[in-house]
């Protein structure tokens, strides 16, 4: 497969769930993209347009954090929870942007899950 036809491929995966997944001020969407050495994470009011909050694995919080292995995206999962938490967002909803839902997905998705937000 031709990275050409992954894209498109991934394109028209995102595109389909955006259609059916919208973010609110009071449940935003909790949008991720996954690179080969980095995970980006945030949350987004697609009512507003603005994002509320977002970590990356690129943060200064994370210099000690090298790669972007499973558990590195777990720490970002944690993180991105509890600062939902201290804003005072319990609920989003999850837009794994045309990734896959395993390994580093997961791994963000269940380290989010741990620190107590619910999707």
């Amino acid at each position: 497969m031709s990275q050409i036809d992954k894209a498109s491929r991934r394109q028209k995966i995102k595109d389909r769930s955006r259609a059916a997944v919208a973010g609110t001020a009071v449940k935003p969407r909790l949008c991720i993209y996954r690179s080969l050495s980095q995970i980006y994470a945030q949350l987004i009011d697609d009512s507003g347009s603005t994002t509320i909050l977002a970590v990356s694995s690129m943060s200064k919080e994370n210099n000690e954090l090298k790669g972007a292995g499973v558990e590195v995206c777990r720490t970002v999962g944690r993180q991105l929870g509890e600062k939902a938490m201290a804003k005072g967002i319990t609920t989003v909803v999850f837009d794994r942007n045309g990734f896959r839902y395993h390994g580093r997905v997961k791994a963000l998705a269940d380290g989010a899950r741990e620190a107590g937000l619910i999707f």
